[in-house]
């Protein structure tokens, strides 16, 4: 890892999972870093393990006016911001045919809408030569059973990198997307039923040509790289998915 001293990093959805991998491994760096996440005692633990370079901010993902109160915060704590990482996201699972509009609309609510508008009202703090780096997912290339909502809402994160990364050209500010694979942080555990779950997981790990589940550490090593290492990159995204949407 390189040394981050004097960088200033903003993660949404940085309170537990790999975004708060991703966050240590960048103030184990020595960078100042703001996560964001819904739950206060699930900030207030991340909080306490990050240290005293890291600030947590109670926000809502999906909801306007807490991102324009993160955009508030951010300029007053930080100034300028060297990276950002939209990490924010819910998953959820359901047959086609059986797709509630409540589940859907919250899909795209915060994984889609969400990340549009936090880059949106976070670009003018961007420092020139900054990264922005989005969440998209091996399923928005994959054709699974059970999330079509979900894989919908990750392609259009995907195109959404492809615009903002050309719309935000002038300011000298990259946009790639990072894609997980089956990455086990919990939240299948957390948002479906036990026996559903497991039958994912197992599903997931003997599809997988490397025939596991990633580790967050994994994902946030291309975190860092697409943030400051991938300096003649933007619009891309970049797969760690244990070869599943190339093999």
């Amino acid at each position: 890892m390189d040394d981050y001293n004097g960088k200033n990093i903003v993660i949404t959805g940085g309170s537990n999972g790999f975004g708060l991998t991703t966050a240590q491994r960048f103030v184990d760096s020595g960078a100042r870093v703001l996560i964001t996440g819904r739950t206060q005692s699930t900030l207030d633990a991340a909080r306490e393990r990050l240290g005293s370079n890291a600030i947590a901010v109670r926000s809502d993902a999906a909801f306007i006016p807490d991102i324009e109160a993160l955009a508030n915060r951010v300029a007053a704590e930080f100034g300028l911001v060297d990276a950002l990482f939209v990490n924010a996201g819910v998953t959820a699972s359901a047959a086609f045919e059986s797709t509630p509009e409540d589940m859907y609309d919250e899909l795209f609510a915060i994984n889609t809408k969400g990340p549009y508008f936090t880059v949106q009202r976070l670009a003018p703090l961007m420092r020139e030569g900054a990264g922005v780096v989005l969440t998209t997912s091996v399923v928005n290339v994959k054709g699974l059973e059970m999330i079509s909502a979900y894989a919908a809402s990750k392609a259009a994160l995907r195109s959404m990198t492809r615009s903002l990364a050309r719309e935000l050209l002038s300011r000298k500010v990259r946009v790639n997307a990072v894609s997980p694979g089956p990455i086990d942080t919990g939240i299948l555990d957390r948002s479906m039923p036990a026996e559903t779950a497991a039958a994912m997981k197992e599903q997931f790990r003997s599809a997988n040509p490397m025939q596991r589940f990633g580790l967050s550490e994994e994902i946030a090593a291309a975190v860092e790289y697409l943030a400051f290492g991938a300096t003649f990159s933007t619009g891309a995204e970049f797969p760690v998915d244990g070869g599943a949407s190339q093999l």
